[in-house]
Protein backbone atom coordinates (compact mmCIF):
# COMPACT_ATOMS: atom_id res chain seq x y z
CA UNK A 1 0.00 0.00 0.00
CA UNK A 2 2.89 2.34 0.99
CA UNK A 3 4.70 1.90 -2.16
CA UNK A 4 1.13 2.77 -4.46
CA UNK A 5 1.13 5.68 -2.64
CA UNK A 6 4.87 6.68 -3.23
CA UNK A 7 4.30 5.83 -6.95
CA UNK A 8 0.56 8.27 -6.83
CA UNK A 9 3.01 10.76 -5.85
CA UNK A 10 5.41 10.53 -7.76
CA UNK A 11 3.57 10.73 -10.96
CA UNK A 12 1.58 13.98 -9.04
CA UNK A 13 5.05 15.78 -8.97
CA UNK A 14 6.00 14.94 -12.51
CA UNK A 15 2.30 16.14 -13.79
CA UNK A 16 2.80 19.51 -12.09
CA UNK A 17 6.67 20.12 -12.87
CA UNK A 18 5.66 18.98 -16.69
CA UNK A 19 5.67 22.01 -18.44
CA UNK A 20 3.76 23.32 -21.46
CA UNK A 21 5.00 24.71 -24.62
CA UNK A 22 4.09 28.37 -25.61
CA UNK A 23 3.48 28.66 -28.93
CA UNK A 24 3.96 31.67 -31.32
CA UNK A 25 1.54 34.29 -31.94
CA UNK A 26 -0.74 33.13 -34.54
CA UNK A 27 -2.76 36.22 -36.21
CA UNK A 28 -4.59 37.15 -38.84
CA UNK A 29 -5.50 39.72 -41.28
CA UNK A 30 -8.20 40.50 -38.84
CA UNK A 31 -6.28 41.16 -36.29
CA UNK A 32 -4.30 43.96 -38.56
CA UNK A 33 -7.91 45.61 -39.30
CA UNK A 34 -8.13 45.61 -35.59
CA UNK A 35 -4.47 47.08 -34.72
CA UNK A 36 -6.49 50.32 -37.00
CA UNK A 37 -8.60 50.87 -34.34
CA UNK A 38 -6.79 49.84 -31.10
CA UNK A 39 -3.23 49.29 -31.19
CA UNK A 40 -1.53 46.81 -29.43
CA UNK A 41 1.99 45.65 -28.22
CA UNK A 42 2.87 42.24 -26.60
CA UNK A 43 6.13 40.65 -26.61
CA UNK A 44 7.14 37.09 -25.43
CA UNK A 45 10.20 35.67 -25.17
CA UNK A 46 10.60 32.33 -25.35
CA UNK A 47 13.56 30.08 -25.09
CA UNK A 48 15.10 26.89 -26.60
CA UNK A 49 17.97 24.84 -25.81
CA UNK A 50 18.83 20.91 -26.72
CA UNK A 51 16.89 20.03 -23.69
CA UNK A 52 13.81 21.69 -24.77
CA UNK A 53 14.54 22.09 -28.66
CA UNK A 54 11.10 20.92 -29.81
CA UNK A 55 8.79 22.83 -27.04
CA UNK A 56 9.04 26.82 -26.22
CA UNK A 57 9.46 27.48 -22.84
CA UNK A 58 8.77 30.93 -21.48
CA UNK A 59 12.54 32.96 -20.07
CA UNK A 60 11.01 33.71 -17.08
CA UNK A 61 9.02 32.24 -14.68
CA UNK A 62 6.13 34.28 -12.54
CA UNK A 63 8.64 34.98 -10.14
CA UNK A 64 10.39 36.68 -12.26
CA UNK A 65 13.54 33.96 -12.05
CA UNK A 66 14.95 32.61 -15.37
CA UNK A 67 14.18 29.12 -17.21
CA UNK A 68 16.34 26.26 -15.87
CA UNK A 69 17.48 25.44 -19.41
CA UNK A 70 18.83 28.73 -19.69
CA UNK A 71 22.66 28.51 -19.25
CA UNK A 72 24.61 31.91 -18.29
CA UNK A 73 27.95 30.32 -19.59
CA UNK A 74 26.95 29.51 -23.08
CA UNK A 75 26.13 31.60 -26.24
CA UNK A 76 22.69 32.83 -26.44
CA UNK A 77 21.43 34.03 -29.58
CA UNK A 78 18.14 35.90 -30.14
CA UNK A 79 15.95 35.71 -32.96
CA UNK A 80 13.41 38.68 -33.75
CA UNK A 81 11.15 38.56 -36.90
CA UNK A 82 9.92 41.67 -38.77
CA UNK A 83 6.83 43.41 -40.04
CA UNK A 84 4.12 40.43 -40.32
CA UNK A 85 0.70 42.58 -41.95
CA UNK A 86 -0.74 39.29 -42.47
CA UNK A 87 -0.17 38.14 -38.81
CA UNK A 88 1.05 34.81 -39.82
CA UNK A 89 3.99 32.83 -37.94
CA UNK A 90 7.27 33.03 -39.67
CA UNK A 91 7.51 30.20 -42.08
CA UNK A 92 11.59 29.66 -41.51
CA UNK A 93 11.12 29.83 -38.13
CA UNK A 94 11.07 26.72 -36.70
CA UNK A 95 13.60 25.62 -39.43
CA UNK A 96 15.78 28.39 -37.97
CA UNK A 97 15.47 26.81 -34.48
CA UNK A 98 16.47 23.76 -35.33
CA UNK A 99 19.61 24.38 -37.94
CA UNK A 100 21.14 26.63 -34.89
CA UNK A 101 20.79 24.28 -32.14
CA UNK A 102 21.83 21.40 -35.04
CA UNK A 103 25.20 23.63 -35.39
CA UNK A 104 26.30 24.44 -31.50
CA UNK A 105 25.01 24.09 -27.86
CA UNK A 106 23.71 27.49 -27.06
CA UNK A 107 20.36 28.88 -25.68
CA UNK A 108 17.90 30.51 -28.59
CA UNK A 109 15.67 32.97 -27.62
CA UNK A 110 12.69 33.90 -29.99
CA UNK A 111 10.93 37.44 -29.94
CA UNK A 112 7.53 36.97 -30.40
CA UNK A 113 6.80 40.59 -31.04
CA UNK A 114 3.26 40.02 -33.53
CA UNK A 115 1.26 41.91 -31.62
CA UNK A 116 2.62 44.89 -32.81
CA UNK A 117 3.88 43.98 -36.18
CA UNK A 118 0.59 42.65 -37.58
CA UNK A 119 -0.38 46.27 -38.78
CA UNK A 120 -1.52 47.78 -41.98
CA UNK A 121 0.19 51.38 -40.81
CA UNK A 122 4.03 49.80 -41.67
CA UNK A 123 4.78 53.14 -39.45
CA UNK A 124 3.28 52.26 -37.07
CA UNK A 125 4.86 48.70 -36.83
CA UNK A 126 8.29 50.46 -37.69
CA UNK A 127 7.92 53.47 -33.95
CA UNK A 128 6.81 49.98 -32.00
CA UNK A 129 10.53 48.69 -32.83
CA UNK A 130 11.88 51.44 -30.07
CA UNK A 131 9.53 50.22 -27.46
CA UNK A 132 10.34 46.50 -28.19
CA UNK A 133 14.21 47.14 -27.65
CA UNK A 134 13.71 48.93 -24.41
CA UNK A 135 11.54 46.25 -23.42
CA UNK A 136 14.12 43.90 -24.26
CA UNK A 137 16.41 45.84 -22.48
CA UNK A 138 14.59 45.47 -19.12
CA UNK A 139 14.96 41.44 -19.42
CA UNK A 140 18.54 41.49 -20.92
CA UNK A 141 19.48 43.86 -17.57
CA UNK A 142 18.06 40.78 -15.50
CA UNK A 143 19.96 38.26 -17.11
CA UNK A 144 22.69 40.11 -16.57
CA UNK A 145 22.05 39.91 -12.66
CA UNK A 146 21.67 36.25 -12.93
CA UNK A 147 25.74 36.32 -14.68
CA UNK A 148 24.63 36.28 -18.12
CA UNK A 149 26.94 38.55 -20.04
CA UNK A 150 26.89 41.21 -23.20
CA UNK A 151 29.43 39.57 -24.92
CA UNK A 152 27.78 36.50 -25.61
CA UNK A 153 24.53 37.64 -27.24
CA UNK A 154 24.34 37.52 -30.54
CA UNK A 155 21.18 39.29 -31.75
CA UNK A 156 19.62 37.92 -35.34
CA UNK A 157 16.96 40.28 -36.63
CA UNK A 158 15.52 40.41 -39.91
CA UNK A 159 14.13 43.47 -41.25
CA UNK A 160 12.26 45.35 -39.09
CA UNK A 161 14.07 43.26 -36.41
CA UNK A 162 17.60 44.31 -37.57
CA UNK A 163 16.78 47.64 -36.31
CA UNK A 164 15.32 46.24 -33.23
CA UNK A 165 18.56 44.62 -32.53
CA UNK A 166 20.32 48.05 -33.47
CA UNK A 167 17.96 49.84 -30.89
CA UNK A 168 19.26 47.08 -28.35
CA UNK A 169 22.63 47.44 -29.00
CA UNK A 170 22.63 51.11 -28.64
CA UNK A 171 21.01 51.27 -24.89
CA UNK A 172 24.03 48.87 -24.17
CA UNK A 173 26.68 51.38 -25.75
CA UNK A 174 27.65 48.88 -28.35
CA UNK A 175 28.92 45.90 -25.96
CA UNK A 176 26.78 43.36 -27.34
CA UNK A 177 28.68 40.32 -28.90
CA UNK A 178 27.40 40.55 -32.20
CA UNK A 179 24.37 41.68 -34.17
CA UNK A 180 23.67 39.95 -37.58
CA UNK A 181 21.35 41.98 -39.65
CA UNK A 182 19.16 40.19 -42.48
CA UNK A 183 17.82 42.27 -45.44
CA UNK A 184 17.69 45.10 -42.87
CA UNK A 185 14.13 47.09 -43.39
CA UNK A 186 15.09 49.89 -46.35
CA UNK A 187 11.60 51.75 -46.18
CA UNK A 188 11.76 54.65 -43.03
CA UNK A 189 15.24 53.85 -42.49
CA UNK A 190 17.49 54.23 -46.20
CA UNK A 191 19.02 57.06 -45.26
CA UNK A 192 18.13 58.06 -42.18
CA UNK A 193 21.52 59.15 -39.08
CA UNK A 194 23.33 56.53 -37.36
CA UNK A 195 20.77 56.72 -34.52
CA UNK A 196 17.82 55.76 -35.97
CA UNK A 197 18.55 52.75 -37.32
CA UNK A 198 21.06 49.70 -37.26
CA UNK A 199 24.94 50.55 -37.07
CA UNK A 200 28.02 49.30 -36.84
CA UNK A 201 28.71 51.02 -33.65
CA UNK A 202 25.78 48.63 -32.04
CA UNK A 203 28.01 45.70 -31.41
CA UNK A 204 31.59 44.82 -31.47
CA UNK A 205 30.35 42.81 -34.75
CA UNK A 206 27.72 43.84 -37.06
CA UNK A 207 27.42 41.70 -40.06
CA UNK A 208 24.77 42.45 -42.87
CA UNK A 209 23.04 40.46 -45.86
CA UNK A 210 21.27 42.31 -48.77
CA UNK A 211 19.37 40.64 -50.32
CA UNK A 212 17.09 43.06 -51.44
CA UNK A 213 18.26 46.31 -51.68
CA UNK A 214 16.06 49.46 -52.92
CA UNK A 215 13.21 47.12 -52.37
CA UNK A 216 12.21 45.93 -49.42
CA UNK A 217 15.46 46.07 -47.74
CA UNK A 218 18.30 48.66 -47.18
CA UNK A 219 20.75 49.33 -50.08
CA UNK A 220 23.59 51.75 -47.82
CA UNK A 221 26.08 49.35 -45.72
CA UNK A 222 25.05 49.46 -42.02
CA UNK A 223 27.77 47.20 -40.66
CA UNK A 224 31.61 46.32 -40.04
CA UNK A 225 31.01 44.18 -42.70
CA UNK A 226 27.82 44.11 -45.42
CA UNK A 227 27.46 41.44 -47.79
CA UNK A 228 25.76 42.00 -51.12
CA UNK A 229 25.03 38.11 -52.85
CA UNK A 230 24.55 38.40 -55.98
CA UNK A 231 24.85 42.00 -56.27
CA UNK A 232 22.44 42.24 -53.45
CA UNK A 233 18.75 43.48 -55.69
CA UNK A 234 17.85 40.46 -57.27
CA UNK A 235 18.05 36.48 -56.12
CA UNK A 236 18.28 34.00 -58.60
CA UNK A 237 15.25 31.61 -58.22
CA UNK A 238 12.99 34.79 -57.12
CA UNK A 239 9.85 35.32 -59.15
CA UNK A 240 10.79 38.04 -62.03
CA UNK A 241 7.26 38.99 -62.94
CA UNK A 242 4.52 40.45 -60.59
CA UNK A 243 2.04 38.15 -61.78
CA UNK A 244 3.47 35.77 -59.32
CA UNK A 245 1.61 37.38 -56.11
CA UNK A 246 3.37 37.74 -53.07
CA UNK A 247 6.49 36.07 -53.62
CA UNK A 248 7.51 38.67 -56.07
CA UNK A 249 7.32 41.18 -53.25
CA UNK A 250 8.53 38.95 -50.25
CA UNK A 251 11.27 36.50 -52.03
CA UNK A 252 14.53 38.50 -52.34
CA UNK A 253 13.83 40.26 -49.03
CA UNK A 254 13.49 36.87 -47.27
CA UNK A 255 16.21 35.15 -49.20
CA UNK A 256 18.65 36.84 -46.50
CA UNK A 257 17.65 34.36 -44.06
CA UNK A 258 17.43 31.18 -46.30
CA UNK A 259 21.36 31.86 -46.91
CA UNK A 260 22.18 32.56 -43.56
CA UNK A 261 20.74 29.44 -42.73
CA UNK A 262 22.71 27.64 -45.32
CA UNK A 263 25.69 28.66 -43.71
CA UNK A 264 24.54 26.94 -40.63
CA UNK A 265 24.70 23.56 -42.68
CA UNK A 266 29.02 22.31 -43.00
CA UNK A 267 28.51 21.68 -46.76
CA UNK A 268 27.76 25.53 -47.47
CA UNK A 269 30.68 28.11 -47.64
CA UNK A 270 29.79 31.58 -49.05
CA UNK A 271 32.99 32.73 -50.27
CA UNK A 272 33.28 36.76 -50.36
CA UNK A 273 35.40 39.17 -51.35
CA UNK A 274 36.10 42.91 -50.61
CA UNK A 275 34.98 45.27 -53.20
CA UNK A 276 33.60 48.79 -53.97
CA UNK A 277 30.81 47.94 -56.01
CA UNK A 278 29.32 44.76 -57.73
CA UNK A 279 30.90 46.11 -61.15
CA UNK A 280 34.00 45.92 -60.16
CA UNK A 281 33.88 42.58 -58.80
CA UNK A 282 31.94 41.57 -62.23
CA UNK A 283 34.68 43.03 -63.55
CA UNK A 284 37.41 40.84 -61.90
CA UNK A 285 38.84 44.13 -60.35
CA UNK A 286 38.72 42.48 -56.49
CA UNK A 287 39.77 38.62 -56.43
CA UNK A 288 42.25 38.09 -54.46
CA UNK A 289 41.34 38.21 -51.14
CA UNK A 290 44.50 38.65 -49.26
CA UNK A 291 46.54 36.26 -51.66
CA UNK A 292 43.76 33.66 -50.06
CA UNK A 293 45.46 33.42 -46.71
CA UNK A 294 43.13 31.39 -44.21
CA UNK A 295 40.10 32.80 -43.07
CA UNK A 296 41.16 36.24 -45.77
CA UNK A 297 38.39 35.24 -48.05
CA UNK A 298 34.76 36.70 -45.87
CA UNK A 299 32.23 34.07 -45.16
CA UNK A 300 28.70 35.17 -45.42
CA UNK A 301 26.55 34.00 -42.88
CA UNK A 302 27.45 32.57 -39.55
CA UNK A 303 30.55 31.99 -40.11
CA UNK A 304 31.46 35.62 -40.86
CA UNK A 305 33.00 36.31 -37.55
CA UNK A 306 35.78 34.17 -38.46
CA UNK A 307 37.11 36.92 -40.59
CA UNK A 308 37.10 39.42 -38.01
CA UNK A 309 39.39 37.94 -35.56
CA UNK A 310 42.34 38.62 -37.48
CA UNK A 311 41.60 41.27 -39.73
CA UNK A 312 44.07 43.86 -39.16
CA UNK A 313 46.62 41.17 -39.41
CA UNK A 314 45.64 39.72 -42.50
CA UNK A 315 44.65 42.58 -44.53
CA UNK A 316 46.67 45.42 -43.98
CA UNK A 317 44.96 48.71 -45.63
CA UNK A 318 41.52 47.12 -45.47
CA UNK A 319 39.19 49.55 -43.12
CA UNK A 320 37.22 48.04 -40.79
CA UNK A 321 34.13 48.33 -42.34
CA UNK A 322 33.76 46.69 -45.43
CA UNK A 323 31.50 45.73 -48.17
CA UNK A 324 31.94 42.13 -50.27
CA UNK A 325 30.67 40.37 -53.06
CA UNK A 326 29.96 36.97 -54.06
CA UNK A 327 27.71 34.64 -56.37
CA UNK A 328 25.54 32.42 -54.59
CA UNK A 329 25.44 29.64 -57.32
CA UNK A 330 29.19 29.61 -57.85
CA UNK A 331 31.91 27.27 -56.37
CA UNK A 332 35.47 29.31 -56.04
CA UNK A 333 39.03 27.72 -56.56
CA UNK A 334 42.14 29.66 -56.81
CA UNK A 335 45.18 27.99 -59.44
CA UNK A 336 48.28 29.48 -57.98
CA UNK A 337 50.77 29.26 -60.73
CA UNK A 338 54.94 29.17 -60.71
CA UNK A 339 56.91 29.62 -63.99
CA UNK A 340 59.79 29.11 -65.19
CA UNK A 341 59.65 30.74 -68.37
CA UNK A 342 60.70 34.76 -68.69
CA UNK A 343 58.60 35.00 -72.08
CA UNK A 344 55.50 34.16 -70.45
CA UNK A 345 54.58 37.37 -68.94
CA UNK A 346 52.66 38.89 -71.58
CA UNK A 347 50.03 36.02 -72.18
CA UNK A 348 47.52 34.22 -70.37
CA UNK A 349 46.36 30.52 -69.39
CA UNK A 350 42.77 29.39 -69.70
CA UNK A 351 41.48 26.24 -67.88
CA UNK A 352 39.47 23.02 -67.57
CA UNK A 353 38.59 20.02 -65.02
CA UNK A 354 37.78 17.03 -65.39
CA UNK A 355 35.81 14.92 -63.20
CA UNK A 356 36.73 10.88 -62.89
CA UNK A 357 33.24 10.42 -65.19
CA UNK A 358 35.05 12.41 -67.85
CA UNK A 359 32.82 15.47 -67.20
CA UNK A 360 34.67 18.82 -67.97
CA UNK A 361 33.71 22.55 -67.52
CA UNK A 362 35.70 25.42 -68.10
CA UNK A 363 35.32 28.15 -65.57
CA UNK A 364 34.43 31.82 -65.82
CA UNK A 365 37.92 33.45 -64.79
CA UNK A 366 38.59 36.61 -62.76
CA UNK A 367 41.55 37.80 -64.44
CA UNK A 368 43.66 40.48 -63.89
CA UNK A 369 46.53 41.78 -66.09
CA UNK A 370 49.37 40.10 -64.02
CA UNK A 371 52.51 38.91 -66.15
CA UNK A 372 53.74 35.76 -65.31
CA UNK A 373 57.57 36.91 -64.19
CA UNK A 374 59.69 34.13 -64.29
CA UNK A 375 59.43 32.47 -60.24
CA UNK A 376 56.95 34.59 -58.80
CA UNK A 377 53.61 33.00 -57.41
CA UNK A 378 50.57 33.96 -59.66
CA UNK A 379 46.78 33.45 -57.88
CA UNK A 380 43.94 32.89 -60.60
CA UNK A 381 40.25 32.62 -59.59
CA UNK A 382 38.22 30.75 -60.83
CA UNK A 383 34.26 30.49 -60.54
CA UNK A 384 32.56 26.96 -61.79
CA UNK A 385 28.97 26.35 -61.33
CA UNK A 386 29.25 22.94 -60.56
CA UNK A 387 31.25 21.59 -57.83
CA UNK A 388 34.29 19.00 -58.62
CA UNK A 389 35.54 16.60 -56.09
CA UNK A 390 37.00 14.40 -57.91
CA UNK A 391 39.43 15.88 -60.23
CA UNK A 392 40.79 13.44 -63.10
CA UNK A 393 42.58 15.72 -64.74
CA UNK A 394 43.65 19.61 -65.82
CA UNK A 395 43.37 21.03 -69.54
CA UNK A 396 45.52 23.89 -69.70
CA UNK A 397 46.35 26.40 -72.82
CA UNK A 398 48.19 28.55 -72.82
CA UNK A 399 47.96 32.16 -75.09
CA UNK A 400 50.54 34.78 -76.20
CA UNK A 401 49.70 38.31 -77.57
CA UNK A 402 48.30 38.42 -80.86
CA UNK A 403 51.45 40.24 -81.75
CA UNK A 404 53.91 37.86 -80.18
CA UNK A 405 52.22 34.13 -81.28
CA UNK A 406 54.94 31.57 -81.69
CA UNK A 407 53.67 28.35 -82.65
CA UNK A 408 56.72 26.24 -81.84
CA UNK A 409 57.60 28.08 -78.38
CA UNK A 410 57.32 25.89 -75.18
CA UNK A 411 56.86 27.28 -71.69
CA UNK A 412 58.14 25.42 -68.52
CA UNK A 413 55.76 25.76 -65.28
CA UNK A 414 57.24 24.95 -62.05
CA UNK A 415 53.94 24.19 -60.02
CA UNK A 416 50.28 23.92 -60.65
CA UNK A 417 48.28 24.24 -56.98
CA UNK A 418 44.53 23.85 -57.25
CA UNK A 419 42.60 24.81 -53.78
CA UNK A 420 39.05 25.13 -53.65
CA UNK A 421 38.21 27.77 -51.36
CA UNK A 422 34.30 27.45 -51.35
CA UNK A 423 35.26 23.98 -49.50
CA UNK A 424 39.09 24.72 -47.83
CA UNK A 425 39.02 21.74 -45.93
CA UNK A 426 39.49 20.08 -48.88
CA UNK A 427 43.23 19.13 -49.54
CA UNK A 428 45.14 21.03 -52.56
CA UNK A 429 45.95 19.67 -55.79
CA UNK A 430 49.22 20.17 -57.19
CA UNK A 431 51.50 19.44 -60.30
CA UNK A 432 55.31 19.87 -60.55
CA UNK A 433 57.70 20.51 -63.59
CA UNK A 434 55.64 19.87 -66.70
CA UNK A 435 55.49 21.92 -70.01
CA UNK A 436 53.06 23.93 -72.09
CA UNK A 437 52.92 24.42 -75.56
CA UNK A 438 51.81 27.77 -77.05
CA UNK A 439 48.05 27.87 -78.12
CA UNK A 440 47.80 23.40 -77.84
CA UNK A 441 45.46 22.23 -74.27
CA UNK A 442 47.52 19.97 -72.30
CA UNK A 443 45.78 17.78 -69.88
CA UNK A 444 47.91 16.62 -66.58
CA UNK A 445 46.49 14.52 -63.66
CA UNK A 446 47.31 16.38 -60.66
CA UNK A 447 47.93 14.66 -57.21
CA UNK A 448 48.02 15.53 -53.17
CA UNK A 449 50.12 18.30 -52.66
CA UNK A 450 52.68 17.35 -50.13
CA UNK A 451 52.88 19.60 -47.22
CA UNK A 452 56.89 20.13 -47.30
CA UNK A 453 56.08 21.66 -51.90
CA UNK A 454 53.31 23.88 -50.92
Amino acid sequence: MRAYIFLCLMCWVRAETRRTCIEFSNLSVKDSLKDLFIPRLKIVVMIYTRNNQNCAEPLFEQNNSINVNFNTQKKTVWIIHGYRPMGSIPSWLSNFVKTLLNKEDLNVIVVDWNQGATTFLYSRAVKNTRKVAEILSEYIQNLLTHGASLENFHFIGMSLGAHISGFVGKIFHGELGRITGLDPAGPKFSGKPSNSRLDYTDAKFVDVIHSDARGLGIQEPLGHIDFYPNGGKKQPGCPKSIFSGIDYIKCDHQRAIHLFMASLESNCNFVSFPCRSYKDYKASLCVDCGNFKQNSCPRLGYQAEQWKDGLKERMEGWHLRTTVYLDTSAYYFVFTIIVLSETMKDGYISFKVLNQLGMAEKPHLYRKSKPFYKLQEVNILAQFFNDFVNISSIGLTYFQDSHLQCATCTYKIQSLVLKSLTYPERPPLCRYNFVLEEGKEVFIKPDTCTTKKI
